[in-house]
C-alpha cells in the first residue's frame, strides 16, 4: 500500500485506518474475542493505523487496544485522544488545562501498555482554555518523548491556525463522508494550506451509508444512534432516501454501498486518511476492498448531483 503523509513532520500511515471505538461501546453489543480477531485481521490486510480515545468505554477501549498490540508495538501507528471527561452519571465535560493534558497522557500510556503515543489528539477544544496553553502542554509531551506527533479533533480554522503556531499540528480529525461534507467549506482549505493531514472519522456515516439500516428499530436499545438527530423521526426517512441514491450508484458500479462511500472519501485527496470503525472481520474485509476503487469524472458528477454539501437532514450531534 502506498502510504499517506499526515502533516509534514514525518508521520506516514497506510491509506485506511481502523477506528476502534465501537469495539467497546456506543454501537450496540460488543464481543471482545471478535474485536481482537478483527484487529488481527486488519494487521494481516495491511492496516497499520489504529484509533482510540480515553473516553471510549470510558477507558476500556484503550485497554482493549493495548491488549491487542502487546508484543507487536513496532507494527502499528497508534492514535488516542484526551479532553472529554465522563462522570459516573455519564455527564461529560471538556478539559484542556495543561496539567490535565499531562495526567491524561500518562494514564493513556499505562492503559495502552506503551512507552509513547504516535499521534495524540485533543478530542474537543476546551472553550475555557486558550488553545495555546493546551497545545503548549502537548508540545511538552513531545519533548518528553511520550508523544511523537500531535493533532486536533473537530477544531475550526481559526483554532487550527493558532495551535499550529505553537507546535506543528500533524493531523486534524473530523467527521467526513458523503453526508457530512462540511469540511469542504473551509477546513480542508486550511489544513492543506498549513500542510496538516486530515483524518476522516465516520466515513460511512456511522454505518448508515452502508444500507444496513431501514428503521430505528434496527439499532440496539443502547445504541447511540437512536439519540442522534439524523436518525430520528422524519430525519431518518429523509436520509434513507439519500442512501437509496448511494445504493443505486453502487449497483451500477458493481460494488457495495459501503465501498462506494468509503472509496469516495479515499479519492478526495492523498492527504485524507479515513478510519472507518468496525468490530467485525467481514465488514473490515469489505471496507479494505475500497482501496482498489476509483471513479470516472461522470461517476463523480453523478455522486455530487445527489449528495452535495449539507444534503443530510439533521445535525451531526
Amino acid at each position: 500500500m502506498k502510504q499517506r503523509s499526515l502533516g509534514t513532520q514525518g508521520l506516514t500511515v497506510n491509506p485506511l485506518g481502523l477506528g476502534c471505538m465501537g469495539m467497546s461501546e456506543f454501537y450496540g453489543p460488543t464481543d471482545e474475542a471478535e474485536s481482537l480477531a478483527t484487529i488481527d485481521r486488519a494487521l494481516e490486510l495491511g492496516v497499520n493505523f489504529f484509533d482510540t480515545a480515553d473516553m471510549y468505554g470510558p477507558f476500556t477501549n484503550e485497554q482493549l487496544v493495548g491488549k491487542a498490540f502487546k508484543g507487536r508495538r513496532d507494527q502499528i501507528i497508534l492514535a488516542t485522544k484526551f479532553g472529554i471527561q465522563r462522570e459516573a452519571n455519564n455527564q461529560r465535560s471538556i478539559n484542556g488545562r495543561p496539567e490535565y493534558v499531562k495526567a491524561a497522557c500518562d494514564a493513556s500510556l499505562q492503559r495502552l501498555g506503551v512507552d509513547y503515543i504516535d499521534l495524540y489528539y485533543q478530542h474537543r477544544v476546551d472553550p475555557n482554555v486558550p488553545i495555546e496553553e493546551t497545545v503548549g502542554a502537548m508540545a511538552e509531551l513531545v519533548q518528553a518523548g511520550k508523544v511523537r506527533f500531535i493533532g486536533l479533533s473537530e477544531a475550526n480554522s481559526e483554532t487550527i491556525r493558532r495551535a499550529h503556531l505553537v507546535h506543528p499540528i500533524s493531523a486534524l480529525q473530523t467527521e467526513y463522508s458523503l453526508w457530512s461534507r462540511e469540511p469542504e467549506i473551509d477546513i480542508l482549505d486550511t489544513t492543506r494550506e498549513l500542510g496538516i493531514g486530515f483524518v476522516a472519522y465516520s466515513p460511512l456515516g456511522r454505518g448508515f451509508l452502508t444500507g444496513q439500516f431501514r428503521s430505528v428499530d434496527d439499532f440496539a436499545a443502547d445504541d447511540y444512534r437512536r439519540y442522534s438527530p439524523r436518525f430520528q423521526g422524519e430525519n431518518f426517512d429523509k436520509n434513507l432516501a439519500l442512501v437509496a441514491h448511494i445504493e443505486q450508484l453502487a449497483s451500477q458500479k458493481g460494488i457495495t454501498p459501503a465501498q462506494l462511500a468509503l472509496a469516495w472519501v479515499l479519492n478526495q485527496g492523498a492527504d485524507i486518511v479515513p478510519i472507518p470503525g468496525t468490530k467485525r472481520q467481514r465488514y473490515l474485509e469489505e471496507n479494505m476492498a475500497a482501496l482498489n476503487m476509483s471513479f470516472s469524472d461522470a461517476e463523480l458528477a453523478a455522486i455530487n448531483a445527489v449528495l452535495p454539501i449539507n444534503v443530510a437532514v439533521g445535525t451531526r450531534y
